[in-house]
């Protein structure tokens, strides 16, 4: 299925979760936070969010500094 990724085009798997998109690219030891069509998801619920088909997701690393 097509999702918008960052603002890129992206096919993923039917029945991908938000914890499976985050492990997919990388980034599951990594701090971050996910927004799917302009609302955050709590980290606490990636692994029960499916994406569906058209979804916008964005992903922000965060970044640590003094």
């Amino acid at each position: 299925m097509e999702i918008t990724l960052n603002g890129a085009s992206r096919t993923i798997p039917e029945q991908t979760s938000a914890s499976d998109l985050i492990q997919s690219l990388g980034l599951a030891d990594k701090r971050l936070a996910l927004e799917i069509n302009r609302e955050i998801v709590p980290r606490s619920t990636f692994g029960q969010h499916i994406i569906r088909p058209g979804d916008t997701v964005e992903i922000v690393h965060a970044i640590g500094g003094g």
